[in-house]
């Protein structure tokens, strides 16, 4: 008899962790199909098999899993993992070609470009901010001047915050635009187009959902502006009954829109004076489905994967706790010198997880982006006030030292090649000092 395997294209440092723990767990043999296997450093370890393979190319998959079948009875693949709405698309067009349970693949492919996105989500009803498309320097300035300061500047396709930005002012537009279109910095795998939006103002919140169900609402914070990188979060969010079910309305109205009922989706909102507008529909989990497993007993990951390999799944609340979360962000770049306190932060009563992402002497890139990230802290407990109290001692307790680059040589040396707008960047080395 065959063992039964799950496929997964692609990972990332956060969720692909999870989802090769699920599979184990579910009695599946994880199998990571990847372009570079090596980037993810979980994979070697936890002994996990992985094999290279072109994962923009449906036929080099179609390949790849069909020699697979010949060793193995493949339950399920899912690309959910990866932050790249792309390879999800690619993988849920893998799942249709071998006839195996997995969301539409329209409907992903919907949501990697966000400026169709913000078309189809336009065209049902759903509130967003308003939004232009431009390919040259010239066109974002006069959307933004149509739409009103202060904008925000994005690639019309990419992932994980990369070249987002707030632009208060037309030098602010002009000097962004030209960073975007230069193409020093990132690779553009197609041809540039800007997506230019109004600035929605208020509070963050993101709804975690799968299939047509909401499972909850997280309230998140991002760091200093003008960039958005998250820098701690709260789930459940302390909202009135009225604020959740419009928040909730709001998101079913999203999936229906988008077609996005099959599987997990986040949506991110902001609480505006005009009450929800939706900022972005992401068709898979968000980063941080550890903070609904503390506060609700609910494993998305292990409830997908059990969807993906068409078992019945259980979204059903085992508990209600208060879970917050909080990254660990640079504050300049350089060389990492060390970094302690994460053995002693994570013994701490109440704090379920400490992730350290980098060892001494990494280089420290700030790129504004979800790369940005050192560790993150995860705390659960009855109240909020206890939890924030606790994330903030587990905090206190993690330093480090960074010492800048002497040379610009230096740090673009440490920089390395530009980075795609359309793929995740290399993985940081990931440690994990405890997990509950």
């Amino acid at each position: 008899m065959l063992r039964s395997a799950l496929i997964l294209v692609e990972g990332s440092r956060g969720n692909g962790p999870l989802y090769v723990q699920a599979a184990e767990r579910l009695g599946l043999h994880p199998i990571t199909l990847s372009r570079d296997p090596g980037r993810y450093d979980y994979l070697a370890a936890e002994g996990m098999e992985a094999i290279r393979v072109d994962t923009d190319s449906l036929d080099a998959l179609i390949r790849e899993c069909s020699q697979l079948g010949g060793t193995y009875d493949i339950a399920g693949i899912s690309g959910f993992p990866t932050p790249s709405e792309s390879v999800c698309a690619t993988a849920a067009r893998l799942c249709r070609y071998f006839d195996l349970p997995g969301p539409d693949p329209e409907s992903i492919e919907r949501c990697c470009d966000k400026f169709v996105q913000r078309q189809f989500l336009s065209k049902a009803g759903v509130p967003i901010p308003a939004f232009r498309l431009a390919e040259n320097a010239r066109d974002v300035a006069s959307a933004a001047t149509e739409i009103g300061l202060p904008v925000i500047l994005k690639p019309a396709i990419g992932i994980n915050s990369s070249g987002v930005r707030l632009c208060r002012d037309l030098n602010e537009v002009a000097e962004h635009a030209t960073y975007l279109l230069g193409g020093k910095k990132h690779i553009w795998r197609s041809s540039p187009r800007i997506l230019i939006e109004e600035f929605a103002q208020g509070p963050h919140y993101i709804a975690h959902t799968m299939g047509n169900e909401v499972i909850g609402i997280e309230v998140a914070d991002f760091d200093r502006p003008p960039h958005f990188v998250f820098r701690e979060g709260m789930f459940p969010a302390p909202l009135t009954d009225d604020e959740h079910e419009r928040i909730a309305d709001v998101s079913r109205g999203c999936l229906r829109a988008l077609g996005l009922t099959w599987g997990p989706a986040n949506i991110e909102l902001r609480w505006t004076k005009l009450g929800p507008v939706v900022i972005e529909v992401n068709p898979r989990l968000a980063i941080t489905p550890l903070s609904v497993k503390l506060a609700y007993g609910v494993d998305l990951v292990t409830e997908h994967i059990k969807r993906v390999i068409g078992d019945e799944w259980d979204l059903g609340r085992k508990h209600s706790y208060i879970a917050v979360w909080r990254s660990l962000l640079p504050d300049r770049d350089g060389i990492l010198d060390w970094i302690n306190g994460g053995s002693q932060a994570a013994a701490l009563p109440g704090v379920a997880q400490v992730k350290l992402y980098v060892e001494p002497k990494a280089p420290i890139i700030r790129n504004g982006d979800g790369r940005d990230c050192l560790g993150h802290i995860n705390v659960v407990s009855p109240t909020p006030a206890e939890a924030e109290a606790i994330l903030q001692r587990a905090a206190d307790l993690i330093e480090w030292s960074i010492t800048p680059f002497t040379s610009l040589g230096e740090q673009q040396e440490a920089a390395g090649p530009p980075t795609s707008l359309h793929q995740p960047g290399g993985a940081m080395q990931l440690k994990s000092i405890a997990q509950h």
